[in-house]
């Protein structure tokens, strides 16, 4: 059997393990775009590789002490920001992860809002991983609070629900960490499993209570069944699983997604656990207050450039797709890509992506909202050949980038700028 692990309001668990008086109180953490990467003020960025997910930035600011409502204030006063978690005390009152922050406090004046704390998240990420392993042969994390394990071999079937039980009293009572458990033949049940355990509970799906548990269930609720699939499956009548596993023929004629959809929600289809996964891509994107002065704009790319020049090296990865996307307001977006197979180094990477943004910058009379960088198709994976064409100055290019890499691992990230965004 498979099984799947999930913490519980994770960002406000975490909270709670250094504020205890939070418990059983409507709490929610706070997210905002972190703008002051564009100023002076942009210190002791931090880089995480390791954990992914809703939520979780590739760059972070440290810690702060003002971890309260002050925080997500701009300068006028006005309070900004979206809710990344919440309690269940919280969401008794209709607070919802994505909420605005003001919104949310319309709903429950009452409502603590912390400021997310991105290292003491990773902290407790791995230290629950480093347990898990202990206490199964084959762990996936899958996100920063989001495991599957395999038990096949290990644990009888019959015994894995006392097994789980035993386990998610046991995380709790080593790290503190509420978390639920769903077990079930194939990682996807598994996973729906956990859904219905919440919060700190567990449930297992045997093959016997299979067709019982997952019948009645609304289709939205499946993950892997998004908004466009969810209204296609309701324009056909199909608003339970168990409609659509009665609907093969009808699901199945939809392509090859719809066709291995079907076959994870019957079942039939799972993957294996897989103890590391590649990074595929890297990236870095800001949004900010609506911003028309182009010069301003391009000042901002060299600045995400830098940072991203950072993760890439610190990486040790060659990318060949290099891709940047513009949000505008009116729900405009523009997006450019080029695919170069080239030894990377910073120089050229910060001019490409300056090229970038000015062939996407196609609504020049709108304002900015949100700038974004992505880096892919490495060339260990890809399998690319790289260029021989100015090969030798490339490597020489290279190692100046490395050289500079080490003073900003030394001394941060804002150690050295091009002059461009002065």
């Amino acid at each position: 059997m498979k099984i799947h692990i999930d913490i519980d309001c994770f960002f406000v668990s975490a909270a709670r393990i250094i504020e205890p008086k939070l418990e059983h109180k409507p709490v929610a953490i706070g997210g905002r775009s972190d703008t002051k990467i564009f100023t002076k003020d942009a210190k002791n960025q931090t880089v995480n590789f390791k954990n992914s997910g809703s939520f979780v930035p590739t760059f972070y600011k440290s810690y702060e002490s003002c971890d309260d409502i002050a925080a997500f204030k701009d300068k006028d006063g006005r309070i900004r920001g979206i809710l990344t978690t919440s309690s269940y005390e919280a969401r008794a009152y209709g607070i919802k992860t994505t909420m605005s922050i003001r919104e949310a406090l319309q709903l429950c004046p009452d409502l603590i809002i912390k400021a997310p704390n991105m290292s003491h998240y990773q902290d407790l990420s791995h230290k629950l991983h480093e347990f898990l392993m202990r206490k199964i042969p084959l762990i996936e994390q899958a996100s920063i609070d989001e495991f599957y394990g395999d038990l096949s071999g290990w644990i009888e079937d019959d015994e894995i629900p006392q097994f789980i039980d035993n386990l998610r009293h046991e995380i709790k009572r080593e790290l503190k960490l509420p978390v639920s458990i769903g077990a079930a033949q194939t990682r996807y049940i598994a996973k729906l499993a956990t859904t219905y355990a919440k919060p700190f509970g567990c449930k297992t799906i045997t093959q016997y209570e299979f067709d019982k548990f997952i019948n009645p269930i609304k289709v939205e609720n499946f993950a892997g069944i998004g908004k466009s699939m969810k209204n296609k499956l309701y324009s056909v009548q199909i608003k339970t699983l168990g409609a659509l596993r009665k609907r093969r023929g009808t699901v199945e004629s939809w392509g090859p997604y719809a066709k291995e959809l079907y076959k994870r929600v019957n079942g039939e289809s799972d993957a294996d656990i897989k103890t590391n996964h590649k990074r595929k891509s890297i990236g870095i994107s800001r949004t900010f207050d609506a911003l028309y002065d182009r010069a301003e704009l391009q000042r901002r790319v060299h600045v995400l450039a830098r940072h991203l020049s950072f993760a890439i090296i610190k990486l040790n990865v060659i990318p060949t797709v290099f891709h940047l996307s513009i949000a505008y307001e009116m729900n405009q977006k523009s997006h450019k890509n080029i695919s170069l197979a080239e030894l990377f180094n910073e120089k050229k990477f910060d001019t490409l992506c300056l090229s970038l943004f000015q062939d996407a910058d196609i609504h020049k009379r709108l304002n900015v909202i949100r700038l974004s960088i992505n880096c892919s198709s490495f060339t260990k994976d890809s399998k690319k050949e790289l260029s021989l064409i100015g090969f030798a100055e490339a490597q020489k290019m290279h190692k100046l980038t490395c050289s500079t890499q080490i003073l900003r691992e030394k001394y941060g990230i804002d150690a050295l700028k091009f002059a461009s965004e002065l």
